[in-house]
């Protein structure tokens, strides 16, 4: 038996998105279908609707959701009925090489439902990230449903299952900064933000957000925990360097995270590093870039450059953590949700997302 619920999807490239009817399965052996109650308004969802991820359309857009666990598949153990989650898209296989050599972090397999969701004529749905939550109900796989505090707010919690931990996560996983380190973090959109906030969860110092926009850098100061800001819309390469260099006693910093993902912020973040720092890309540049560095400064500078594939998080280690420290006060997770709006309000909230005016729009279902 069938279930019919409405949902936003992207019929084809650079579209306006469509509200319409999505005809969701009963779940497989190891599906459960997700009552949604909550889900962010993230880039990579405009990145599908732009056409940047794949051609597979239509898509079911949405992927930053938290709701309540409203039917599940025989096989089910991971969650029952009623169970408060948070939805990701690294539910672990436990087989791939990645995970037999105990880095499930980087799972090459990771699992999604067994059964796809469709219109009313039967055109199957390629949901984004495998979740596909700007709908009332969803299916996925059981293990990309993760369990927390079932106190926090959904519009709140459910940004841990992208944005918000993919820039927390590339400071704290995958940059390692730890207390009394040096962090720059290039780009204050919602991932960047969420690196700044880690970065002073962490007890980095100090702490040089990095912008071309006065008022985001106002907020990761004044929200996130940012002890210092450059604007940097009018500086030069050099300039700026100096910039980081004169607070952070001379030198580069320990960790340089590029939030933004394009060849000239990365070239930045490159030589803003202390000798052996470390660089993490995080802002998804797309196919066509190419990148040009002094293969000697690669070499003379040292230390580790790297990728941050969803934070490096693991969710069930991740998200009821971070949900606790949010609850306790410790951890600033609501200040990421700057407007709460409807399924039809989608495609206005792509327009806010464009022109920077928000963090985060979060759909409330």
């Amino acid at each position: 038996m069938t279930t019919n619920v409405k949902g936003i999807i992207s019929r084809a490239k650079n579209e306006p998105v469509e509200k319409t009817t999505i005809v969701i399965p009963d779940p497989g052996d190891n599906d459960v279908i997700v009552r949604i109650q909550a889900c962010g308004v993230c880039h990579t969802d405009l990145a599908y609707k732009e056409g940047g991820i794949t051609d597979d359309y239509p898509f079911l857009l949405g992927h930053e959701a938290a709701g309540v666990v409203e039917q599940i598949g025989d096989r089910v153990t991971h969650v029952k009925v009623g169970d408060y989650v948070v939805l990701n898209w690294r539910a672990v296989c436990g087989e791939c090489r990645a995970c037999k050599k105990g880095e499930p972090k980087y799972c090459f397999n990771t699992h999604n439902a067994s059964k796809k969701m469709t219109l009313e004529d039967g055109t199957e749905l390629e949901p984004a990230l495998g979740i596909g939550a700007f709908a009332e109900k969803t299916l996925v796989h059981e293990g990309q449903c993760t369990k927390v505090n079932e106190d926090a707010d959904p519009a709140v919690a459910g940004l841990l299952g992208c944005g918000v931990m993919a820039g927390l996560g590339a400071a704290v996983n995958t940059g390692q900064v730890s207390r009394g380190e040096s962090i720059a973090v290039i780009g204050l959109g919602g991932v960047g933000m969420a690196a700044v906030a880690g970065a002073s969860l962490a007890g980095a110092t100090p702490i040089i957000a990095i912008d071309i926009s006065d008022s985001k850098l106002k907020r990761a100061k004044e929200e996130f925990g940012a002890t210092h800001t450059i604007n940097s819309k009018d500086l030069s390469d050099e300039e700026l360097i100096n910039k980081v260099q004169e607070i952070n006693g001379g030198f580069g910093t320990d960790v340089v995270v590029d939030a933004v993902g394009l060849p000239a912020t990365y070239k930045q973040a490159f030589y803003l590093r202390d000798l052996a720092g470390r660089l993490v890309l995080v802002g998804v540049p797309t196919p066509e870039m190419t990148l040009e560095l002094s293969l000697a400064d690669v070499f003379g500078h040292g230390g580790a450059l790297k990728s941050s594939w969803y934070g490096d998080c693991l969710p069930e280690r991740d998200f009821p953590m971070y949900v606790d420290l949010f609850q306790e006060g410790r951890f600033p997770l609501d200040r990421f949700v700057d407007e709460r709006v409807s399924l039809d309000d989608i495609e206005e909230a792509f327009e806010k997302m464009k022109s920077g005016d928000v963090l985060r729009s979060v759909v409330e279902l």
